[in-house]
């Protein structure tokens, strides 16, 4: 394993030949003097090639042939630009004027959209990603909703609130524990979903479930959300789920059932005419 510039690990086996050729290329003479490296790090006093690059984003980088779906856990949090803050003390009532300014001045390039290259990711991993900001919320959003062609996707702890307008057609295993999603209503819409953890939440009523009803889902967790303690909480998720094997853990019990009704043994009378 190796760091990237933007401080997310890569696979060293997918990193191709030309990103590898042109850092071999970098001289100790274009690095900043304030670069040093430990004695003890095995490189003597030689700075890594990718400190030039400490300060900026993977997909920004010139000659890089990296992509999204080659990084473990690619960096994609970005803050507005000093300009793009003082836009919104001056424009705080033209919010709506202000958005399309700013879609028009940092609408991303070709170029760094094929770098992302989102739709071809299968199995990827956007946690702890510190999104303190609008701006960096609804960018995260629009990377979502590129995420075609993904199957096992990490959102762990990303401060989300509210995923209902995704769609993720062919993601079967979703991760989206430590958010602060407070129901059902808010989740993405997953259609081939099959395993789904939305953990440490403040989902509060099962409302919403029933979007989930048509999926293959078999294994589901719901710990530590509140309403994991209502009443008949683990009857009513297995009633409304006819796939599901698994609920917060536990396999299904059979006092996960709920009874309808009750059915009293019938009662006959004999009379013996003697």
């Amino acid at each position: 394993m190796s760091e990237s510039s933007s401080g997310v690990n890569t696979l060293s086996n997918s990193l191709p030949k030309s990103h590898l050729s042109h850092y071999s290329e970098l001289g100790v003479a274009h690095l900043p003097a304030s670069v040093h490296q430990s004695p003890d790090s095995g490189l003597g006093s030689t700075p890594l090639p990718s400190s030039r690059f400490r300060f900026t984003s993977w997909h920004h980088l010139p000659q890089c042939d990296l992509t999204g779906d080659q990084l473990t856990c690619p960096r994609v949090r970005e803050g507005p630009s000093d300009e793009e803050f003082i836009q919104r003390e001056v424009y705080s009532l033209c919010v709506e004027q202000w958005k399309k300014k700013r879609i028009e001045k940092v609408g991303q390039t070709w170029e760094e959209r094929r770098k992302e290259n989102w739709e071809n990711c299968v199995e990827l991993n956007l946690s702890y990603q510190d999104l303190g900001d609008a701006f960096q919320q609804e960018n995260f959003v629009r990377i979502l909703r590129r995420l075609i062609r993904v199957e096992k996707l990490q959102l762990v702890n990303n401060s989300l609130k509210n995923l209902s307008s995704v769609r993720l057609p062919r993601c079967r295993i979703l991760n989206l524990q430590q958010n602060y999603l407070v129901s059902l209503c808010q989740l993405p819409k997953l259609p081939a979903v099959e395993q789904l953890c939305i953990a440490e939440n403040a989902i509060s009523s099962l409302e919403g479930l029933d979007a989930l009803k048509s999926s293959p889902l078999r294994s589901l967790n719901l710990t530590l959300n509140p309403v994991t303690f209502t009443q008949d909480y683990r009857a009513r998720v297995f009633s409304c789920l006819p796939n599901l094997e698994t609920l917060d853990g536990v396999p299904m019990l059979p006092g996960d059932q709920i009874h309808t009704g009750f059915h009293f043994p019938r009662i006959t009378r004999m009379c013996n005419i003697l």
